[in-house]
Formats: C-alpha cells, sequence, structure tokens
C-alpha cells in the first residue's frame, strides 16, 4: 500500500471514529424541540412515525437474530405498521426477547446514540445508522418498505459525506432526540388500542400468551423502557 492511500485510509478512520467537538447549547436545545414539534402534532407524527417503524422492525429483526433465529423477511407499510417474520422455536426465550424487542427498540436506540454523542463520535454514530440500514435494506420484502428505508440511509449517508461538522452535529442530535422523544408514544397508541378492544395481536399480546404474564405489565414493560431511556439520554445530551 503507497504512502497516500495509507494517509488517505488513516483520515478516514481518524474522521469517523475521532470526537468532534459538542454543538452549542442552542443547537441541542433547538433540535430537541423540533424533534418535540415533529413527534407531537398527529399528522406530521404519521409520516414521522415510518422511522420508528423502521427501529422497531430492525430491533425485531436484530434480536431475531441474535437469539439463533432465522429471520426470513421485513416489511413496513404505508400506515406506520410493520412486521417481521422469522423461523425457529414458537416459544422459548429467544421468541419472548424477539418480541419484547420491537416497542423497546427505538428508544434504547437513543440512549445508545445519546451514549455516542455525549462521547463526542457524531461521525461515528451516523455512519453506524446508515451501515445498519443498509444491512436492514437486504432483509427488506415489499416496495414501500424499501423505499422508506433507501430514503432513511440515503439521507444520513449525504449528510455523512457531504454536509459540515455543525450540520452533522446539529443533524445526529435531531435524529436522536426523535428517537427519545418518539419511542415514548408508540406505547401510549397501543395502550390506548388495546383499551378500545384493538390490537389484539399485538406485541404485548403476544407476549402474554409466550410467558402467561398479562399484557398490561408488557405495556408497562415498554413505558418504564421509554421513559427511563428519555430522562437517561436526555441527561446525557443536555450534559447535565
Amino acid at each position: 500500500m503507497d504512502t497516500t492511500a495509507a494517509t488517505s485510509l488513516s483520515g478516514l478512520w481518524d474522521q469517523v471514529f475521532g470526537t468532534q467537538p459538542d454543538p452549542d447549547t442552542w443547537v441541542v436545545l433547538a433540535t430537541a424541540a423540533a424533534a418535540l414539534a415533529v413527534v407531537v402534532p398527529h399528522r406530521i407524527w404519521r409520516l414521522a412515525r415510518n422511522a420508528i417503524t423502521i427501529a422497531h422492525e430492525g430491533g425485531h429483526g436484530l434480536v431475531a437474530l441474535l437469539t439463533g433465529r432465522t429471520l426470513t423477511g421485513i416489511r413496513l407499510h404505508s400506515d406506520t405498521s410493520g412486521l417481521t417474520v422469522s423461523r425457529g422455536k414458537p416459544t422459548g426465550l429467544g421468541m419472548i426477547l424477539t418480541a419484547a424487542s420491537g416497542y423497546t427498540a427505538p428508544p434504547l436506540l437513543g440512549l445508545g446514540g445519546a451514549a455516542l454523542l455525549a462521547a463526542g463520535h457524531i461521525t461515528a454514530l451516523l455512519w453506524l445508522a446508515t451501515a445498519l440500514l443498509i444491512v436492514m435494506l437486504v432483509m427488506i420484502r415489499n416496495a414501500y418498505g424499501a423505499l422508506t428505508v433507501v430514503v432513511t440511509g440515503g439521507t444520513f449517508l449525504a449528510v455523512s459525506w457531504l454536509a459540515g461538522p455543525q450540520v452533522q452535529a446539529a443533524f445526529a442530535y435531531a435524529v436522536v432526540w426523535f428517537l427519545l422523544l418518539g419511542g415514548v408514544r408508540p406505547a401510549f397508541e397501543l395502550q390506548a388500542k388495546r383499551r378500545r378492544g384493538g390490537a389484539g395481536d399485538s406485541d404485548a399480546d403476544q407476549l402474554s400468551r409466550l410467558t402467561n404474564v398479562p399484557a398490561a405489565m408488557w405495556l408497562f414493560l415498554f413505558h418504564a423502557v421509554s421513559l427511563c431511556s428519555l430522562l437517561g439520554g436526555g441527561r446525557w445530551l443536555l450534559g447535565l
């Protein structure tokens, strides 16, 4: 390998895995406000929820693989629902963890992202998110799902390659705030649907059948994970 190539690779390594300076406090607060403005209004949330669905179904798929199940495909739908199909034992710890990983994935991803940002690894966060989206794209089995993942991954890739440090920082903080705040709302939506007699085959109900633990307890777990992640991740992002 010649000296120029080695220098280029070294520079790329330092750029991706090195640390970047924290953005100004006003940027952190502005991105939090922007994420909140996306999560709260119903019409905007209906569109933005597609990103939460990507994280939700990605969580199912990743845990299925980690627990030894065979992941056969992921589908994302225009109504922001999704479906992850895996093969393996229909009961047992692997199936329980796979079912429990959907609603907990977005807030936990937000918490992990907040830890990276608190450590100054802004570029690494963007590249890691891009890599995960590329891997997920391989498992998508419908056109709408592929389009959603391509658009999301393309946005991350464009910001990673083309944007300056300040834009990258603002984008990364906005994404992490969105995962933390947006990770809270789905559990409340599921709770409301179940109260109206719907969502009988939800993750909470599947977990109830797998474990004989009431679905309400699994809903409590989803709430606890999302709210604790928001509290902890928010403190890291704000430097408290």
